[in-house]
């Protein structure tokens, strides 16, 4: 049976994305339209007000149906947040067979009972990644199947959240009569977009910078080694700007984006940024330095706090294909040289190069997690002529 078109939800702190995908040549996805209506109603990554926040869905929705020509009913959505966590669960299995050789129905068993994750009842479970194995004392195997052992060891990556924060994401959704088939990381789909085999098998960070909020995975070796969610995002640069230089919210939104950068230039002491007269605010001119000083110190800030947490996960020396920047905040001029002074890494920015129909789209880095979560739909449709809720990303990986 055919796989039917599918759409991911993402509903960002300052904008709401729709996007439609189907399956297209050579097995990929192909994006077929795509849906963006400014959010109001959500902060830090948390919805405060849902009845605004469905408003949004709905204007999304619509234009990503005019679009594809796809009526939407069914959605899987995307989530991030600071409440959103990963941590390393182990499980063990004895080899029984007089043999000791590991069989796959041995990895398929030890599979499943270390995907029973132990969490705190107000959290919920969004991804089981597998990391490697450890075959008696012999640590880092990434496919133990026909080596002989005693006793089979499996580490896995559990990303989990705050139940009640899932479940208001889901309730925005089904207020605007979506189904929702499943929810994921939006970190996991940015990769999915972004990343190659070579990027992974090289060593990589991918920061998602997102409105409210910054995402972050890593691979090393080919092995999913880390991911997090901080609650600082593009929006509180931008408050930043409207507190420092005391302007609207959206005037200091496109100050940031047409004279800012992360980094201070040195040439910008003398100049100056006229702003034009605005209701309640007179004409004035801002300094450039000023303006870079306020952006370059929260930037700064973030990618400081994602650096502390890959060096703590011991992955830093292993990312030989160096930084990968995705999300709206990864077009904040000077961004990615910023990132290469902090992490002393090479650093671009991604585009959604695993997904077909998004070349002529301006800033497609920014629909990175909710075109990658389409990839993820497409992964784990059944073929039932529906999308089937899947929590783990451990399906399939012992036949690849």
């Amino acid at each position: 049976m055919a796989i039917p078109p599918i759409a991911a939800l993402e509903i960002g702190t300052s904008r709401t994305v729709v996007c439609v995908g189907e399956s297209g040549e050579r097995g990929r996805v192909r994006i077929t339209g795509v849906g963006v209506c400014p959010t109001i109603g959500v902060r830090k990554g948390q919805i405060v007000d849902l009845s605004k926040v469905r408003v949004g869905i709905d204007k999304a929705v619509k234009e990503a149906e005019k679009a594809s020509g796809v009526d939407i009913w069914q959605v899987l959505i995307a989530l991030s947040g600071g409440h959103i966590q990963a941590e390393v669960n182990s499980g063990m299995l004895a080899i029984r067979s007089n043999d000791h050789v590991v069989s796959r129905e041995d990895m398929e068993e030890l599979g499943e009972s270390v995907n029973d994750v132990l969490l705190e009842s107000d959290r919920q479970l969004l991804h089981t990644i597998p990391l490697t194995f450890t075959v008696d004392d012999q640590s880092g195997i990434v496919k133990p199947e026909g080596m002989r052992c005693k006793m089979l060891a499996l580490d896995v990556m559990a990303i989990h959240g705050l139940k009640n924060r899932i479940d208001n994401a889901v309730n925005a959704a089904k207020s605007a009569k979506l189904d929702v088939t499943d929810v994921a990381f939006s970190g996991i789909g940015a990769a999915l977009s972004v990343l190659t085999p070579e990027h992974k098998h090289n060593g990589v960070a991918l920061i998602d910078l997102g409105g409210g909020t910054t995402s972050y995975v890593a691979y090393c070796n080919s092995v999913f080694a880390a991911s997090g969610c901080i609650a600082v995002g593009g929006d509180h640069i931008t408050n930043d700007v409207a507190l420092a230089f005391t302007i609207p919210q959206a005037r200091a939104e496109d100050v940031k984006r047409r004279y800012g950068s992360a980094v201070i230039a040195p040439d910008s002491g003398n100049k100056r940024v006229t702003l034009p007269a605005d209701v309640g605010f007179e004409e004035r001119s801002i300094g450039c330095k000023a303006l870079q000083t306020v952006i370059n110190a929260r930037v700064d800030e973030t990618l400081r706090i994602v650096r502390s947490r890959l060096d703590d996960a011991g992955v830093l020396p292993h990312l030989g294909a160096g930084l990968i920047l995705t999300g709206g905040g990864a077009y904040i001029n000077g961004v990615t040289d910023l990132a290469r002074l902090v992490f002393g890494l090479p650093c671009r920015i991604g585009v959604p190069s695993n997904v077909d129909g998004l070349d002529g789209v301006d800033q497609s880095a920014a629909l990175a997690a909710v075109a990658g979560l389409v990839v993820h739909g497409r992964n784990n449709y059944e073929d039932r002529g529906l999308l089937s809720p899947v929590k783990h990303v451990l399906k399939g990986w012992f036949g690849r």
